[in-house]
């Protein structure tokens, strides 16, 4: 029984709640702790409220220890072979059991829990009805709390915040200044890290890094490889993957996808159905909208504008106020600038610099070289 391992002895002291009183723990037998070896008859330990809960339990069971300058008290427990020790506290409801660790200046409280083999430490906090445990780490000045879980092999650290429903599991990390919440996940190996932020139902994973004061959240995913950065967005149901990027103040959403190395970034849209693949890049105010596809080596930017179902390709350039859509493609080594327009049916491949004000519905124009502009107006003359 607790009360024939432990005992109080008369030294008292106030709790870091600054109103219970605490006893130092001491120990009335001796007893073998499987990390600390053994723990000798007469052994003085940390500070607890009581020996007992106000149900009768034991407040310290097992092979349990309770060291140094730490505090237990409300109705806290800790058990199994579980160590509280430097100048952490437990209080609350909160429990402590496994083989869990919580030291330095760690607090766990309310009715969170911190089991198997996790490590609360450093000036952590775990509390409301967090969850932290496997091997799972909580450090630096990092908090958990709501309903979040910490598992597996992940780490939560730096000042980082996960808290809501939220879940960071396998060897995931959380750092620096980021939040995770609502009902969002990071897991895999991904990282989260910076001012940013991962909340709704969004999810993180892979090898996939979200940092800076990007923003990933609705329905959204990031995964495998890719990076989302700086003050970038991605949202609705939105999917960054494989080596994409998404960065400065870009934004994907709706039920768009970015993926192989494709870029997207400036301050570029990326909605609708649309899907940015292959080495693409898109940046400036570029738009890329409804289901257009943009991909290859190709390149959209400037105030340029591809939506419908149109296809940019191969190492074509859409830039300027150029827009292409309807049914358009552009392929090959095409360029369209300027204020030039390409839609419906058309199609413009080969190498080709089209930069004048001109709306092609059902042709084709396929150019091995570059035209200048007069020989482009004789040829549509002739078309």
């Amino acid at each position: 029984m607790n009360e024939e391992r432990f005992e109080l002895t008369n030294e008292t002291k106030i709790a870091k709640d600054g109103i219970t009183k605490l006893f130092r723990l001491k120990c009335r037998v001796s007893f073998e702790h499987k990390v600390l070896g053994l723990i000798k008859k007469g052994t003085v330990g940390g500070w607890v409220e009581s020996l007992n809960l106000k149900n009768g339990d034991a407040r310290v069971s097992g092979n349990a220890w309770v060291s140094d300058d730490a505090e237990v008290y409300g109705d806290a427990m800790v058990s199994g072979d579980a160590r509280v020790f430097g100048d952490a506290w437990v209080s609350g409801d909160a429990r402590v059991f496994g083989d869990a660790e919580v030291f330095d200046n760690a607090r766990v409280y309310g009715n969170a829990r911190v089991f198997d083999n996790a490590r609360v430490f450093d000036n952590a906090w775990v509390y409301g009805n967090a969850r932290v445990f496997d091997n799972a780490r909580v450090f630096g000045d990092a908090e958990v709390s709501g309903n979040a879980w910490v598992f597996d092999n992940a780490w939560v650290y730096g000042n980082a915040r996960v808290f809501d429903n939220a879940r960071v599991f396998d060897n995931a990390w959380v750092s620096g200044n980021a939040w995770v919440f609502d009902n969002a996940w990071v897991y895999g190996n991904a990282r989260v890290f910076g001012d940013a932020m991962v909340s709704d139902d969004a999810e993180v994973y892979g090898y996939a890094e979200v940092y800076g004061d990007a923003r990933v959240s609705g329905d959204a995913m990031v995964s495998d490889d890719a990076w989302v950065s700086g003050d970038a967005r991605v949202f609705g149901d939105a999917e960054v993957f494989d080596n994409a990027r998404v960065f400065d103040d870009a934004m994907v959403y709706g039920n768009a996808e970015v993926s192989g190395n494709a870029e997207v970034s400036g301050n570029a849209r990326v909605s609708g159905n649309a899907r940015v693949f292959g080495d693409a890049e898109v940046s400036g105010n570029a738009r890329v909208s409804d289901d257009a596809e943009v991909s290859g080596d190709a390149m959209v930017y400037g105030n340029a504008m591809v939506y419908g179902d149109a296809r940019v390709s191969g190492n074509a350039w859409v830039f300027d106020d150029a827009m292409v859509y309807g049914n358009a493609e552009v392929s090959g080594d095409a360029w369209v600038s300027g204020n030039a327009w390409v839609s419906d049916d058309a199609e413009v491949s080969g190498r080709f610099d089209l930069s004048v004000n001109i709306d092609f519905e059902l042709k084709r124009i396929t150019i091995d070289t570059k035209e200048k502009l007069s020989k482009l107006k004789k040829f549509l003359d002739e078309f």
